[in-house]
């Protein structure tokens, strides 16, 4: 093999060589036309398999390099395509016989072969063939794509049908020995039967047996098959071959790792149908090392199912470090035969490209230091130009760009060598322009500075003596030259005008918004006025400047000079108002490419101003630029509106700047940002001092908060003022200072937070509720005895997983002067960040009863979350300390709540309102109400600080209820008035009266059952505290009998009397004895206790036994509903 392949890489080891080339004579231009579209498929996927297979193309292909293809296969011709122009019937004959001769050149490796004919059209090609395909003419030929994959998949069968044939165990058959072109006559002569010729035929065939799994698409029995090769070959010293199967491996093994491919654009390869690209990111590790299988695990299908698993982590891949170790060892054993100059030179270039992706450059140049080396015959002049172009390319892949310039120039000198009859003098000027960027060479005419330098120096000295000017220059002669100015020193790219900045911009208040707008027509729409619209806009910018506040236009400029470039007195040219520009001076770095310079001025009158360009001074030229005249200058409009004055606003607070920048959903920004730390419950005094700035009173100020989006839930106002005492020192002139007094007030809730509880819960305290030992203070467990004198960073109650952060925007709305008569105001915001710490909170709240009905004892579990020792105190009670981390009771005496009494809201009367918020609504305003009643306070005298202990958000239904005063009340009369007071029942309207415990009574409505007698019993409890059954002290028996109209019927009662009587008005009563326990009436009773009730022996006694008694039970029937038990109707 004598022409190598520069171009070659190591995935075309596992590609099938087909060579297209044209028969007879066919125009250059149709053949690549077609070859272009036979090229485009270059892999298909294998049907009823995963596998793909790829196809190399070529155009020209020596034939003697055709005699190593089973040396390696993949540079065997497996397939031929040719084309030819075939016009008549009588010329096909001939055709036809070009073609058979053509592959007899590559006869002895075809696979298959097919002849495309264009032009024949008759019976000749209406006859079907498989080897053959007419068409009329290059243009019509839709069906080559389809002719290309069925021919590569006629190849694939007898590829697949030679690898199991050579892959098969045949025992008993003798292995041929595979041989190169010149090793066939060292072998006359061996001994066929010897050990070492066994090993080496059966060494090479794996060899070959491996690359045809390659080419079929079985990369890891490849990588088998490869392995069992270098052992085998090694052990008998088979050098060449021993090198042919280390660079299969080297081959396999690179597929595996860069499935996009080591070739660039032309060798990357895409696997479809195969699991290998998603393994990529894990195949670079190194200690890859071979690994034999045992043969038994090969099957004619490829690897044994038992073994696959083993195969598929990849053990027989080498490593990317043993991938170039593999390949200098393949390469020294190349260098040991002269014929294999070829293969040497080509296994360094892949090699290189390997090196190139791995980014391994040095080692890459060694490659290719020993590649320009190596002897090969006798080449063309024209081979060693692409010799030593090709090795310029390969150098500037790996990044030695003086290398690369270096053959570049080589390859151009030898285009003009003395042994070439016609010198490619143009071919050799291309390649000397290419090698320039190498050397740090450059044609361009701007590189060229010195020049440049003394023309300016030049220009400079003159205008020192005469400045420039943009005056009209009349010469001697008559005529006058007009000024030139400098448009391009420095170079204008970009003209905007800026927006004021967001606290200074204008707003119009929406009530005149729509006051200036034009009717001049009667129609909605019209074109015309949509045109002139339209060109207004493109010069008009729709924000608007104020008079007397600086404006900035934006100018994006460079310098093309090749040094640094000062320009002076750089300053705005406008029309329209008067305007007073601010000059800026600037200095540019040499080529500095895009750079913004902000022009500012102040527009003095009000109206439409118009930017028209600038002025500059550039080596002491005065220069006016007019936007006009600059081409490519890209603007977004040039004209804006100027209103009248409005004062400024500047705003400094009491409290310090936050690094929290916040950003309102609205957009607009926050000039300035505040932050305060804050217990719950804590009040804090925001003290904003008011300063205008500007040159006009202030007149008007509004202000308003906004809340950013939090999932905490506030009780009360978070933020709180009084305006009207700030707004007495309006109007406040130019220079004034006016104090604003915010209160910011933190009610959260943290009794639910997991990371204060946890702790309460690993100290084996309830947070849920424990039973009660004493309606007083009780202390729990004092958290500090219990934990460690310095407590983990999570446990600590100020570690920041327990801070709550709010955030609101203060939005303060102001106005004066000129200004606001037109109708024109200025937002100014200020941004709070508060994060409030967790001080006390209430981990369980319940209920005990009083001594009074109307009153009951409110238990409060406070748990104190701070480091600090702290004091708790509610209206009317003493103060109670609690050390860090410490939870004790407390109890608080309160009245009853009439939550009748409370106003409905306006949404419980709305038709559509929702009944679940209604009562939300409800019960947040009685948590408010009890809340107010209670006044709980905190205090940490070590920090001097204070705040409110919420209960809000706390009440359960169920004390609620314990706290509201009862549905029912009853009371006695004088004798020989009415017999009881009565109440209507609120759900159902009845009227009832009592009389007795009933131990259950029926009710139309089901909520009210058991209510009566509960609150009877313990109304009982309360008043009855006589330890067991005694006669009763301090009233007569003939006094109670004077007294009571009816008496008890128990034996052991000390109240006796006469059978009750029925009052003249009450209906006829039903006996129903038994049903309920009937208790003693008594009426203006001396001897009855503080609940109202006679102080009876047999009260409890009663409660438990409720047949002891035998009084009459009346049933009464009342408004459709039916009660049971002793009741006495009312009217």
């Amino acid at each position: 093999m004598s022409v190598p392949d520069y171009m070659q890489c190591a995935e075309d080891h596992q590609t099938l060589l087909v060579v297209v080339q044209p028969v007879g004579i066919v125009s250059e231009e149709n053949f690549f036309k077609i070859y272009k579209r036979i090229s485009s498929v270059s892999q298909i996927s294998v049907r009823d398999s995963q596998r793909v297979l790829y196809i190399r193309y070529r155009h020209h292909y020596p034939p003697e390099n055709n005699e190593w293809g089973d040396f390696q296969t993949h540079r065997k011709v497996v397939g031929l395509i040719t084309i030819t122009d075939c016009f008549s019937a009588k010329d096909w004959p001939q055709t036809f016989e070009k073609f058979h001769v053509q592959k007899e050149i590559y006869g002895s490796t075809l696979y298959d072969s097919r002849l495309f004919v264009f032009g024949l059209q008759g019976e000749i090609a209406e006859q079907p063939r498989t080897d053959v395909a007419f068409y009329p003419n290059y243009e019509d030929c839709q069906t080559v794509e389809k002719r290309i994959e069925d021919f590569i998949e006629s190849l694939f069968i007898v590829l697949e049908s030679k690898r199991l044939d050579r892959a098969t165990d045949k025992s008993g058959d003798k292995i041929p020995l595979l041989c190169v072109p010149f090793e066939k006559k060292d072998f006359v002569g061996l001994d066929t039967d010897s050990r070492h010729y066994k090993k080496r035929c059966q060494g090479r065939m794996r060899k070959h047996v491996g690359d045809l799994c390659l080419q079929a698409g079985m990369l890891q029995d490849s990588l088998v098959h490869y392995h069992m090769s270098v052992e085998l070959l090694r052990s008998v010293n088979d050098f060449l071959w021993l090198g042919a199967a280390l660079e299969g491996l080297c081959s396999a093994s690179v597929i595996y790792h860069y499935p996009g491919g080591t070739g660039g654009e032309t060798g990357a390869r895409r696997f479809q149908g195969s699991s290998l690209p998603a393994e990529a990111a894990n195949r670079h590790r190194p200690g890859a090392q071979e690994v034999l299988i045992d043969p038994g695990a090969l099957t004619t299908n490829g690897i044994n199912p038992d073994t696959s698993a083993e195969i598929g982590r990849a053990k027989n891949c080498l490593s990317p470090e043993d991938i170039i170790d593999k390949y200098k060892e393949a390469i020294s054993y190349y260098s040991k035969y002269k014929n294999a100059g070829v293969i040497e030179l080509e296994a360094c270039v892949k090699a290189v490209r390997v090196l190139a992706i791995q980014k391994r450059s040095m080692e890459a140049s060694e490659f290719l230091q020993n590649a320009v080396y190596i002897n090969l015959r006798q080449l063309s002049e024209e081979e060693k130009i692409q010799r030593y172009s090709i090795l310029s390319e390969l150098y500037e892949l790996i990044g030695f760009h003086r290398k690369s310039a270096f053959f570049k120039r080589v390859a151009a000198m030898q285009c003009v060598a003395p042994s070439i009859a016609e010198p490619g003098w143009r071919a050799c000027y291309k390649l000397l322009l290419e090698t320039l960027p190498g050397y740090s060479l450059s044609l361009d005419p701007k590189d060229f500075s010195k020049e440049k330098k003394d023309v300016t120096q030049s220009l400079e000295n003159y205008t020192c003596k005469c400045p420039g000017t943009m005056e009209l220059l009349t010469l001697p002669g008559g005529p006058t030259l007009p000024p030139v100015p400098f448009t391009k020193l420095p170079i204008v790219r970009r003209v905007k005008l800026l927006n004021l900045p967001a606290s200074l911009r204008p707003q119009k208040m929406k009530s005149l918004l729509g006051q200036n707008v034009s009717t001049k027509s009667p129609f909605i729409y019209s074109p015309i006025i949509a045109h002139n619209r339209g060109e207004e806009r493109n010069k008009k910018i729709d924000f608007q400047w104020v008079q007397g506040d600086v404006c900035e236009v934006q100018l994006m400029v460079y310098n093309p000079m090749p040094f640094e470039l000062r320009v002076e007195n750089m300053g705005l040219l406008t029309s329209g108002v008067e305007f007073e520009s601010l000059p800026a001076a600037l200095s540019l770095p040499a080529e500095s490419g895009l750079y913004p310079v902000t022009l500012v001025g102040v527009p003095q009158t009000t109206g439409t101003i118009t930017v028209n360009g600038y002025h500059t001074t550039v080596f002491g030229v005065f220069s006016d630029c007019l936007l006009d005249n600059l081409p490519g200058v890209k603007t977004s409009g040039s004209t804006v509106e100027v209103i009248p004055a409005l004062p400024r606003l500047q705003i400094s607070t009491s409290l310090p700047r936050s690094a929290h920048s916040l950003q309102p959903s609205s957009g607009d920004e926050t000039s300035t940002n505040v932050s305060v730390q804050l217990y719950n419950g804590e009040t804090q005094q925001l003290v904003i001092k008011l300063e205008n700035i500007g040159m006009e009173p202030l007149e008007k100020l509004e202000v308003t908060s906004k809340i950013l989006t939090t999932k905490e839930k506030l009780y009360g106002d978070f933020l709180s003022w009084n305006l009207e005492e700030t707004l007495a020192q309006f109007p406040l002139q130019p220079g004034k200072v006016a104090t604003f007094v915010v209160n910011i007030k933190v009610k959260l809730d943290f009794s639910c937070q997991e990371n204060l509880l946890q702790d309460l819960s690993d100290d084996g305290i309830s947070v849920s509720g424990f039973p009660l030992c004493s309606p007083f203070r009780q202390v729990v467990r004092p958290r500090v005895e219990s934990k460690p004198v310095n407590p983990p960073e999570g446990s600590k109650p100020g570690d920041p997983s327990h801070v709550k952060t709010l955030e609101a925007i203060l939005n303060f709305k102001y106005s004066g002067g000129p200004g606001h008569v037109e109708g024109y105001y200025r937002n100014l915001s200020l941004g709070l960040h508060v994060e409030a710490e967790p001080s006390v909170f209430f981990t369980r709240v319940s209920t005990l009863p009083a001594t009074s009905t109307r009153q009951c004892h409110l238990l409060l579990d406070v748990f104190n979350s701070t480091e600090h020792e702290l004091t708790v105190s509610a209206r009317g009670n003493e103060e109670l300390i609690l050390h860090a981390g410490e939870c004790q009771r407390m109890a608080i005496q309160v009245d009853k709540f009439n939550f009748e009494s409370f106003p409905e809201s306006p949404g419980e009367k709305g038709q559509f309102a929702n009944p679940q918020q209604l009562e939300e609504e409800r019960q947040e305003a009685r948590g408010l109400e009890i809340d107010s009643k209670l006044d709980v306070h905190w205090r940490i005298p070590s920090l001097k600080r204070r705040g409110e202990a919420s209960v809000e958000g706390l009440l359960n239904q169920l004390v609620l209820e314990h706290l509201q005063l009862a549905p029912l009340q009853w009371g006695f009369s004088h004798p020989g008035g009415p017999w009881l007071l009565m109440r209507k029942c609120r759900s159902c309207h009845l009227r009832i009266g009592l009389l007795a415990a009933s131990k259950r009574y029926t009710c139309g409505n089901s909520s009210r059952r058991g209510i009566f007698g509960r609150i009877f019993r313990k109304g009982i409890q309360e008043a009855g505290q006589l330890p067991g059954p005694q006669k009763p002290q301090g009233v007569s028996p003939a006094t109670r009998h004077s007294a009571l109209d009816s008496g008890c019927g128990a034996t052991t009662c000390g109240l006796t009397g006469p059978t009750p009587r029925r009052h003249p008005r009450e209906p006829q009563w039903e006996a129903s004895g038994g049903q309920a326990t009937a208790a003693c009436l008594g009426l203006g009773f001396p001897g009855w206790g503080e609940g109202g009730f006679p102080r009876c022996e047999n009260l409890r006694h009663w409660m438990a036994m409720p047949r002891k008694c035998g009084g009459p039970l009346p049933r009464v029937v009342t408004g459709g509903h039916s009660v049971s038990g002793p009741w006495l109707p009312h009217g």
